[in-house]
């Protein structure tokens, strides 16, 4: 699987740190790893801007089927709005797991991370730099990775409702 990379600033120091962790992870049921591509930035500049960067990975998962992106910033919140403006891209923000834990509608324990993938198909994770430890994203990196799409018909009706919110119709 692609997976693309990109960060400001305030992502930097996490996203060079993931590159790392994740260019020793194997594929599930696989010996390879994934197949990683850095779009930014290359270099700690207090100045950058993330919508450079993010805009990049973002069109990259829109041209590549089951392409997945990771990108960083300080609350993970702008890098998300400016990847979801990309059609075909449904990124979700992850900044820590909730004090409450949540059932879905099956009665399923329903885990942050886990279930962005299972419901929702995200394609973009968004991570909060500020507020994670290395390990906790090394831990929603891993299972966000790992964890495949349910496909059950009302997800695959939803995401289809939110394809044409983004393509205007």
């Amino acid at each position: 699987m692609k997976v693309y990379f990109a960060a400001d600033h305030a992502g930097f120091a996490l996203k060079e740190q993931l590159i790392t962790f994740v260019r020793e992870l194997a594929v599930p049921g696989t010996d390879q790893g994934y197949n990683l591509e850095d779009f930014g930035a290359y270099e700690f500049d207090a100045d950058d801007d993330y919508p450079d960067y993010v805009q990049l990975a973002a069109a990259a998962v829109a041209r590549e089927s089951g392409a997945r992106a990771i990108i960083f910033g300080a609350s993970g919140q702008g890098e998300a709005i400016v990847a979801n403006r990309v059609a075909g891209v449904r990124a979700v923000v992850y900044y820590g797991e909730p004090s409450v834990q949540q059932t879905d509608a099956d009665g399923e324990d329903l885990g942050m991370i886990a279930s962005t993938r299972t419901h929702n198909d995200s394609n973009v994770l968004s991570l909060a730099a500020r507020f994670l430890t290395l390990k906790e994203a090394q831990m929603a990196v891993q299972l966000w990775l790992e964890t495949g799409f349910e496909g059950g018909e009302r997800h695959v009706r939803r995401i289809a409702k939110i394809d044409l919110v983004k393509s205007g119709q």
